[in-house]
């Protein structure tokens, strides 16, 4: 892609108003939510495409979980930790690059930054929920048993809020039995 393809891709995706030139070969968009860096390398040969996500602070706790999405569900881009933030980012030779795949890379970027941390706690949890199964599995326990021991936790308070309502608690251990029970016959 030239210099003037991927200037005509961006104010096509955001218009005019939303990009400034932060110096040949470099834009900045900003939106009301977010602000995108597009950088071609000195020598054209590469762009690159950031958007910070969170500071490292927020997502230390799901580091993994972040590189487990690079290997499962990023595709063309990318989860990377640079000066205490968690960025998504694209690369691309640019020399075979099309405003199609730009277009696309930047969309998929914008719904990173979205969903910020619930697809990586989504996938903590669900990987936290496989270890109940496969603990519950290993004492010989069934799908029921390990319901009831999770409602027996709930009612006796060892889990869930000090002050939940029961219409809480219940709305609770129904999200427990969908997942264990989605997930019981995996592992």
């Amino acid at each position: 892609m030239t210099v003037e393809e991927i200037a005509d891709t961006l104010t096509e995706l955001f218009g005019t108003s939303a990009i400034s030139a932060i110096e040949p070969g470099s834009w900045q968009v900003d939106t009301s939510t977010f602000r995108l860096l597009v950088l071609l390398s000195e020598d054209n040969t590469w762009l690159r495409v950031l958007l910070p996500i969170v500071s490292v602070e927020e997502g230390q706790p799901f580091l993994g979980q972040f590189l487990e999405a690079n290997f499962d569900d990023t595709q063309e881009v990318r989860y990377a930790l640079y000066e205490g933030v968690i960025w998504g980012v694209f690369q691309h030779n640019s020399g075979t690059l099309v405003s199609t795949d730009l277009s696309n890379a930047i969309n998929r970027l914008v719904s990173l930054y979205q969903a910020r941390l619930n697809n990586v706690f989504n996938r903590l949890i669900e990987s936290r929920i496989r270890q109940i199964i496969q603990a519950a599995k290993q004492q010989g326990q069934s799908l029921q048993a390990t319901m009831q021991s999770l409602e027996r936790f709930y009612a006796e308070g060892f889990m869930g809020e000090i002050n939940q309502s029961s219409e809480a608690r219940e709305e609770v251990l129904a999200t427990w039995r969908y997942q264990l029970e989605r997930l019981w016959n995996e592992g």
